[in-house]
């Protein structure tokens, strides 16, 4: 346990998350909505108040700051990383985060809808909560924890370096980003200004896991152009686009390849957009799996559902076109093993089992480590997230407090 220290970490965490902080997707804006400098500017007024006297906030929404060296060895600059963004798929607007003290396994009524139940059966992590003190939203927004903790857990950690210079650590850079909730968190971020080697993101899931590989990912648009006619004189010549659009998704397979049908290292073709009209219209996907190799089988099997329903319509075509979203960051890992193997001593000084993860997903450390700065993420706590049903505990939170502080202590020595 880290020792005279002062818990804080609940306490920003319950600011932070009442400040709206939605990205959006359908804004060309960096960021793509100000309310997220919002928060950003509390977290450089905080880090400032600190004594952290370079902390500052570009014009993108990106925030920087040093924690200063206080071992006179030489060691690597690592990175701490969170995002200040919430999901556009859930309101964060006017959140009430509610701290349900000494849970103890009970179904958790969110109070302004009690049609909001949080249920202990559904919630695979609840039952090792029991005795610890759960935070949700009331009912009518998301929490924020994604990744609000996160956020709070590199502010504790910092407060706790900058009021205790007895501890040896080498340079530390903190680095909030914006946008990573709709694929930008890494768009305009400035890595030579940065100046880490290594960095981890604070943004994982379940206590004490550490994830070292993501999703691989493309996105697939196919662009459908049609043959439009008069409905009332349009037998044996109309092809509608907007009909060709939806055969190809359904035409998709029902028990495979969905993200509602998969687990564990399984792939899937998701469409996530269809629009248009007869003449024209388009259908959008997100494609995920562990290996590029199988994204390419994905993306092979889906131009042949649009191939073959193409065939039905003579005088229609498609443009089938793939764009690069992120790739596995294992890749890169695996040739810094020494970024995962700290962290999860970290993890297990901190008094916690360490677990070595795979995420169905991708994170802002994914870019990042293809970008030049291998990037592993760390545990928050966070659950459920994206939606009304998203919870936090407050001892979690602290764990991830005590295993940064551990880092960077564990960077110190073994340098």
């Amino acid at each position: 346990m880290l020792k005279s220290y002062k818990n804080t970490v609940t306490e920003r965490f319950l600011r932070y998350v009442q400040i709206d902080t939605q990205s959006d997707p359908d804004s060309s804006a960096q960021p793509s909505t100000e309310k997220q400098k919002d928060l950003s500017r509390v977290l450089v007024d905080e880090l400032l108040a600190m004594g952290i006297s370079d902390a500052e906030l570009d014009e993108y929404g990106y925030v920087y700051a040093t924690i200063p060296a206080t071992s006179e060895k030489i060691v690597p600059v690592i990175c701490f990383c969170s995002h200040v963004d919430t999901s556009p798929d859930c309101s964060g607007k006017e959140v009430k985060p509610i701290i349900h003290y000494n849970y103890q396994g009970q179904d958790l009524v969110l109070p302004d809808d009690h049609s909001q139940v949080i249920r202990c059966a559904e919630h695979p992590d609840l039952p090792a909560q029991i005795g610890n003190d759960i935070i949700t939203a009331s009912g009518k927004t998301l929490l924020g924890a994604d990744n609000k903790a996160g956020v709070a857990e590199i502010m504790d950690a910092a407060y706790y370096l900058m009021t205790h210079p007895e501890i040896q650590h080498g340079k530390v850079r903190i680095l909030f980003t914006p946008d990573e909730e709709i694929g930008r968190g890494t768009a305009k971020v400035d890595l030579e200004k940065l100046g880490a080697d290594f960095g981890y993101t604070i943004d994982g899931e379940t206590l004490g896991s550490l994830e070292d590989e993501t999703f691989s990912a493309d996105g697939v648009v196919i662009k459908i152009t049609g043959v439009s006619q008069h409905p009332g004189f349009a037998k044996g010549k109309m092809e509608s686009a907007l009909k060709i659009a939806a055969e190809i998704v359904a035409n998709l397979p029902k028990e495979t390849l969905s993200p509602e049908t998969t687990e564990g290292k399984e792939g899937f073709i998701h469409p996530v957009g269809i629009s248009g009209a007869v003449e024209e219209a388009s259908v959008s996907f997100i494609i995920r799996d562990f290996t590029e190799e199988k994204l390419h089988e994905h993306e092979t099997f889906l131009k042949s559902i649009m191939e073959k329903v193409l065939g039905n319509y003579p005088n229609s075509k498609a443009i089938f076109e793939v764009h690069e979203q992120y790739r596995n960051m294992k890749e890169i890992l695996d040739q810094y093993p020494h970024v995962t193997a700290y962290a999860l001593e970290a993890i297990e000084r901190a008094g916690i089992p360490a677990k070595q993860m795979s995420i169905r997903g991708g994170t802002d450390g994914s870019r990042l480590s293809f970008m030049g700065l291998p990037c592993p993420n760390i545990f928050a706590g966070e659950h459920a997230f994206h939606g009304k049903h998203e919870w936090v505990s407050v001892q979690d939170m602290e764990k991830a407090v005590e295993t940064i502080v551990n880092l960077c202590c564990i960077w110190e020595e073994k340098a």
